[in-house]
């Protein structure tokens, strides 16, 4: 507090007898801190450093910190939903005089923050052999900061888990004749991609109890008087944050009808309506193209799913042409060489959930059984599987509810398949976990236990009626 309140600048190391410096807290998937080596001190610290003329923020100088000491990538690294753009932990450490530099002894406020790796495994360093010699991946009860290893392991049990979520969210407005809502950026220091048509929405807060709760309240802050209705877990979109972090923003897909000139809108330049052939002459933020062109056709092929303008037209829970019947879905079975089985944790949003263990699955468009579990084990987990290397193992007929229509799951077995499972869409699943089959978690989802039961007792169907639960 004596550095804030003095006249000098606090992150300039000119100011003493102490000044503001920071840290990157780089978390991998099992829960590892990046550490290195520190040839002036002979200490293993967090990468990071002064604060520079140019670093926008602390949070910046952080990320550049270890992008120059360690060799990786802005894009490398994304917040965490824990602690998001704030710090972790500050540390007063004492700095000893340096003769060759004339440095007095002082001491360093280090501002320290936390970042997942958006990749599975830490990619290859490229170590700043100056300043650094080696580094080292520590758990979080080895780190080497007591105060920072204290609030690692506080955390540890709210899911400070090193896997990547959404960090954000945004809106996917329709008005149900096949208009979309989009967003122009102001042109100012901060803005992601300013002056681009985007969604509305924005990042998360500590306070927000979920991100559709992010959702409401940026929406009540931004445009308020805009109150889109269903709104729904839609996709999981990828962007990239001023300081060229990755962010996974959750998209939710709702409907709203309004004027929307007439929104009195408290952030960025206009709202306005677009259809889908006006796409390709808009220069969009990456992917949102792709987004409205996918929910477009969905619509098109599910018309009593989205809502019409003027609130006629179907019940909302009324079947899609062609599945009045039945929903068909696919699940994938995965046994590794040791015969442990491949299961996702429900997001706690999600069907089943919370805290519910199923297949990797999905539930088929216009597409085979087979071609729909093969996008889908891309799409969800980042695995690569063959259409020929497919055999159906099990199918599981069940009604989950008195008024719900019956569902069939075809569950499949790959013989083999490539890439290690990754968490690629949070908003379904937030982690993969190899289990024995004689050690299977209490929560599995009713019909994927009985097909599990089924297949390692080679019976290739079963079915569960309401109440069989």
């Amino acid at each position: 507090m004596a550095v804030l309140d003095g006249a000098e600048e606090p992150s300039s190391r000119a100011t003493l007898p102490g000044h503001v410096t920071c840290s990157a807290v780089v978390i991998d998937r099992d829960r590892r801190v990046l550490h290195i080596g520190h040839r002036l001190t002979g200490l293993r610290l967090c990468p990071g450093g002064h604060v520079e003329e140019d670093d926008r923020t602390l949070l910046a100088s952080a990320v550049r910190g270890v992008c120059e000491e360690a060799g990786l990538r802005p894009g490398d690294l994304c917040l965490t939903p824990q602690f998001l753009a704030e710090p972790i932990d500050v540390d007063v450490h004492d700095i000893d005089a340096n003769l060759a530099k004339g440095e007095a002894a002082h001491q360093h406020v280090d501002v320290r923050f936390a970042f997942y790796l958006t990749a599975g495994q830490p990619p290859a360093l490229a170590l700043q052999d100056k300043e650094v010699s080696g580094a080292q991946w520590l758990p979080y009860a080895d780190v080497r900061s007591p105060t920072l290893r204290a609030k690692l392991l506080a955390a540890e049990p709210h899911g400070l888990d090193g896997r990547p979520e959404p960090v954000s969210a945004s809106a996917l407005i329709h008005d149900g004749a096949g208009r979309y809502l989009l967003h122009l950026r102001d042109d100012r220091e901060g803005i992601w991609e300013p002056w681009v048509p985007a969604l509305v929405g924005g990042k998360r807060s500590r306070d927000d109890a979920s991100l559709e709760a992010t959702l409401r309240r940026e929406l009540a802050e931004e445009t308020p008087g805009l109150d889109p209705t269903g709104l729904m877990p839609f996709a999981v979109q990828e962007a990239t944050s001023v300081d060229g972090l990755a962010v996974p923003i959750s998209v939710y897909a709702g409907h709203w009808s309004g004027d929307a000139e007439a929104v009195d809108l408290r952030d960025g330049v206009l709202l306005t309506w677009c259809t889908v052939d006006m796409l390709d002459r808009l220069r969009l933020s990456p992917g949102l193209e792709t987004l409205i062109r996918r929910h477009a056709a969905e619509a098109a092929e599910h018309p009593s799913a989205i809502e019409p303008a003027d609130g006629t037209g179907p019940p909302a829970d009324e079947a899609p042409p062609g599945t009045e019947l039945h929903i068909v879905g696919v699940h994938l079975h995965l046994q590794d060489a040791q015969g442990r089985i491949l299961l996702g944790l429900r997001h706690p949003d999600s069907t089943y959930a919370p805290a519910t263990w199923h297949f990797l699955a999905g539930h088929c468009e216009r597409e085979t059984a087979i071609d729909c579990l093969v996008r889908e084990a891309k799409e969800e987990a980042g695995l690569t599987i063959a259409p020929e290397d497919v055999d159906l193992v099990h199918t599981v007929h069940h009604v989950d509810s008195p008024d719900a229509r019956p569902r069939i799951a075809l569950v499949f077995q790959a013989r083999s398949w490539t890439g290690d499972p990754e968490v690629l869409e949070p908003d379904r699943c937030v982690e993969w976990r190899w289990w024995t089959p004689q050690d299977l978690p209490p929560a599995v989802v009713p019909y994927t236990r009985m097909a599990i039961d089924g297949i390692l007792r080679g019976r290739p169907y079963s079915e569960q009626g309401w109440g069989e639960r």
